[in-house]
């Protein structure tokens, strides 16, 4: 696999690096359609033709250094998968380091997850998703993709925004003071939301980006899209305010499903990690 961004020398160095990048090609509880075990490969491949430069904050967020590390391939079972995670992503939290989890499908979340919620008091795990995410089991599965919020609210408290698609059994596992529809975000044109959500939250912060939260029209290129959703600069101007006003203690970007005849999915998910790392580091 590419480094991200297309890094190289000093800047590429684990030693030098305050970011770390972990690509996790797993796809095994997927119940649509198939092939996110190669979003990771296809997401750092994309990111070689960023700009390095942010014209917004006039910055240049690679000098801090961002490292590809391997690939976790420990996916005999979700539950391995889902330790393997938790145990790298724990050590990169031991360096000092900042967790950057890209999918693969969500399940690849929880062992980040459940290294947050260990390391960080007062955590709040913010999901942006069309799907709630919320079901118990799944497919004969507790860590399915559609089991993740299930599995986050055991460790931490969670808020969820852009959800539009849940089942009638997710209906009675949620706070509604929590959870953010799209239908009421997009209706909402003084982003009174944005006040809501953020009141939701905890000092500390571990973001899990579910790429079907976007539109179609900006992301075909995932599991289980869904119409009605945001938009990039939506996401955007919602998550620059997290990162201002909160301590994002890693976050991870998942279920790019890539198209090997259309790569814009491909470059909006790099597009949007590197963005994000901007915010993250203009403190």
């Amino acid at each position: 696999m590419e480094n991200f961004a297309g890094l190289t020398g000093v800047y590429a160095d684990y030693n030098h690096a305050k970011i770390v990048v972990l690509p996790v090609p797993y796809d095994a509880t997927s119940s649509w359609v198939h092939g996110s075990e190669k979003g990771p490969e296809a997401l750092l491949e994309a990111s070689v033709q960023l700009e390095w430069f942010d014209i917004e904050t006039q910055t240049e967020v690679y000098k801090n250094g961002i490292y590809t590390a391997p690939p976790v391939y420990d996916n005999e079972t979700p539950e391995a998968l889902c330790d393997a995670v938790e145990r790298q992503v724990t050590a990169i939290f031991a360096a000092k380091k900042f967790p950057v989890v890209i999918g693969g499908n969500h399940t690849v979340s929880i062992g980040a997850m459940r290294s947050a919620a260990k390391q960080y008091n007062d955590l709040t795990i913010l999901q942006l998703d069309a799907h709630s995410d919320l079901r118990r089991s799944y497919e004969g599965s507790e860590l399915n993709h559609a089991c993740v919020m299930n599995q986050a609210k055991k460790v931490a408290q969670i808020t969820q925004v852009g959800i539009r698609s849940q089942c009638i059994e997710e209906t009675d596992n949620f706070n509604p003071s929590r959870i953010f529809y799209a239908m009421d975000i997009l209706q909402d044109k003084e982003n009174e939301w944005e006040r809501r959500a953020k009141a939701t939250l905890g000092r500390n912060v571990y973001l899990t980006i579910d790429l079907d939260v976007f539109d179609p029209a900006y992301v075909p290129s995932t599991g289980t899209p869904e119409p009605g959703g945001l938009s990039y600069i939506q996401v955007l101007h919602f998550l620059k305010q997290i990162f201002a006003e909160h301590n994002v203690v890693g976050f991870d970007v998942v279920e790019l499903c890539p198209n090997p005849f259309a790569k814009a999915s491909d470059f909006l998910a790099a597009r949007l990690i590197y963005q994000l790392l901007t915010y993250k580091f203009l403190r």
